[in-house]
């Protein structure tokens, strides 16, 4: 089995060639590499491979990684669903928020945030997939939602987030990311600086519809146990 610095090689290489093919400079995209139940070991061998963002999807998992690991040129985002009593340690650890969906959420972040002195950057989630287990705002609200957040004091909207559905074929997903690139694209130019959309199954389409931010775990890392 390659090891993680042979995967990661390969999916730099798949996310230089998506980027070739949609007209973009490779270091237009950020890898965030997913670290949901990857041990200290693991995250530092990627780490010394070049990975400079690292995504948790739950914030207590986080925060035992983040006391070995600390921020060490590390940015850590948090990728999963965010619960409001998590907020506190969440604004303390992640240099940037994906998944913001409502106001009352947006509000706790910039509460907690201006208690210590931090702007925290969040992205708001949007909801492109009709499938009932993921989050985010409708894509119909999405705008609303950010014109709304982006007067809260201590946080600062710095673009969207979504994911696809989970389909056999990858080209299945090509017009949701089409949707929420759609919709990036109405936001002020200040808050275009992000668009997180892309995992392992999807992330070269994603990156030819306008992602400039991928997710990516099993790639690099392999299936987990």
């Amino acid at each position: 089995m390659p090891g993680i610095a042979n995967k990661l090689q390969s999916v730099m290489q798949r996310i230089d060639a998506a980027a070739s093919r949609s007209g973009r400079s490779p270091n237009e995209v950020t890898l965030v590499a997913v670290t949901k139940t990857r041990s200290v070991e693991e995250i530092k061998e990627a780490l010394a491979c070049g990975v400079t963002d690292i995504g948790e999807n739950y914030v207590q998992e986080a925060e035992a990684k983040y006391a070995e690991i600390g921020e060490n040129a590390v940015r850590w985002h948090m990728i999963g669903h965010l619960q409001r009593n998590k907020v506190k340690h969440a604004v303390e650890i992640f240099s940037l928020i994906h998944s913001v969906d409502s106001e009352a959420l947006a509000r706790e972040i910039g509460r907690r945030a201006e208690a210590i002195g931090k702007l925290a950057d969040v992205l708001v989630e949007v909801k492109i997939s009709d499938e009932a287990t993921k989050f985010g705002v409708e894509p119909a609200e999405a705008l609303f939602l950010v014109e709304k957040i982006s007067e809260i004091s201590g946080i600062r909207v710095c673009g969207l987030m979504g994911m696809a559905p989970i389909v056999a074929d990858p080209e299945e997903t090509r017009p949701y990311f089409a949707k929420l690139k759609a919709i990036w694209d109405k936001l002020p130019k200040e808050q275009r600086l992000y668009l997180s959309m892309g995992m392992t199954q999807d992330f070269e389409v994603a990156i030819e519809e306008g992602s400039n931010m991928v997710r990516i775990g099993t790639a690099i890392f392999g299936p987990r146990a």
